[in-house]
């Protein structure tokens, strides 16, 4: 067996993953915990890195999660270093995952949830240990946070990517919150439930970034952490109780300023802040349980133009692997292309579209290259067409000779 550590680069806070090995400088057999810590070590993306650099990666046996070495050149992608994990040679790539948006300054509301809705905080020791680590992560990526809340189970943030670089700033923020939390209370394996939620929001001005901020803040209140009597800023775990104070008194990683122009205080004083809990409190007592749900069942929070700019982009990176709202909006967004261009071709209005009958010839035609050309459902292509049930169009679609798409 080869020898178990590192060679080159070395990430100078190793000893925050990595708990130095005991085995005598190689691995056996029954070293499955040292072996499963250093395979979740190579996982996280370290902004400090050197690129391009050599790197150890380990091919993980999910078996027996024994570990074997094979020096990789991992290649640099823009600020952020990509790393692949392979198991015993399959790769992993083509696994199931939401597509992420990224691009410089984009923002986002992100959210998650504990392994099986289990805490992933224990005491406060806990709570100020992540607030610790995302000041660590804001420092390593240039992230700026507009708001955040942790709640017994999960944890809500919003933030700024300067530099668009949410994916790998993500890796080795929750890594390396994991690492310490399972270090401190004697633990292994997964904290967090899955792939975390990240909401693309509009940050231009439109009142969004305001939105999606109270939403944060007032989670305590919602979910009943906090009397009716007792105000916000007594949640201690929370961001508002930041804005409250003097800007030389607030985490140095927290901007307030955004979300004091879309409240329309001109100055971070001490009338500006009197001003804007206020306006939060009034909030409070005005909400309702509609006022929120696009964000929570939404992949993006915007205008329209907004939306569709996402799309376009999402397009071009679109794969096989990936699912999600985000998704299906894509493939829809090309489907709806397909039939204007179909029927600018004919000279048909939607009017006429829906005085055809349910199985003209032409319709059917459209549903052939739609069904060739996009992934969109026979539904959908029944909706859109004015063709009838999907059951109807199927049985369209099963009789249409081979070729015929004309």
């Amino acid at each position: 067996m080869e020898q178990f550590g590192f060679k080159g680069w070395v990430p100078p806070d190793a000893s925050d993953h990595i708990l130095p090995y005991q085995g005598g400088g190689e691995v056996v057999q029954n070293d499955a915990l040292y072996a499963k810590q250093a395979a979740e070590f190579l996982t996280q993306v370290h902004p400090c890195a050197p690129q391009p650099f050599a790197l150890i990666v380990c091919l993980v046996n999910p078996h027996d999660i024994m570990g074997y070495w094979k020096q990789t050149s991992i290649p640099a992608i823009g600020s952020v270093l990509s790393i692949d994990i392979l198991w015993r040679g399959n790769s992993l790539a083509g696994m199931a995952r939401k597509l992420r948006v990224e691009y410089p300054g984009a923002v986002y509301h992100v959210m998650n949830r504990g392994d099986r809705c289990e805490p992933i905080f224990r005491d406060d020791e806990d709570r100020q240990r992540f607030f610790t680590t995302l000041g660590e992560a804001c420092a390593k990526t240039g992230w700026q946070v507009h708001a955040l809340c942790l709640m017994p189970n999960h944890f809500h943030l919003v933030m700024e990517t300067p530099r668009g670089n949410l994916v790998a700033g993500m890796k080795w923020f929750l890594g390396t919150y994991t690492g310490r939390f399972n270090r401190r209370h004697k633990l292994f394996g997964h904290l967090f439930s899955g792939r975390y939620k990240a909401l693309v929001v509009d940050g231009s001005g439109n009142g969004y970034l305001r939105t999606v901020c109270d939403y944060v803040h007032l989670n305590p209140a919602r979910a009943k952490l906090l009397k009716p009597e007792q105000r916000l800023r007594e949640y201690a775990w929370s961001s508002w109780p930041e804005y409250l104070k003097r800007p030389g008194k607030r985490w140095p990683w927290l901007r307030v300023d955004r979300l004091l122009g879309e409240y329309r205080i001109p100055r971070d004083s001490a009338a500006g802040r009197r001003e804007l809990e206020r306006g939060l409190e009034e909030r409070r007592a005005a909400e309702t349980g509609a006022d929120y749900q696009k964000l929570r069942r939404g992949w993006c929070l915007g205008t329209e133009a907004f939306r569709k700019e996402l799309l376009g982009q999402m397009k071009e990176r679109l794969g096989a692997e990936h699912y999600g709202a985000e998704r299906q909006e894509t493939v829809e967004e090309h489907a709806e292309t397909i039939v204007v261009a179909e029927m600018k071709r004919r000279r048909w209005d939607e009017v006429g579209l829906a005085r055809r009958s349910k199985g003209d010839q032409q319709k059917l035609a459209i549903a052939v290259r739609l069904r060739a050309e996009t992934a969109v459902t026979v539904k959908w292509i029944a909706e859109r067409l004015r063709m009838g049930s999907s059951g109807y169009v199927n049985h369209l679609l099963y009789h249409q000779p081979k070729g015929d798409g004309k």
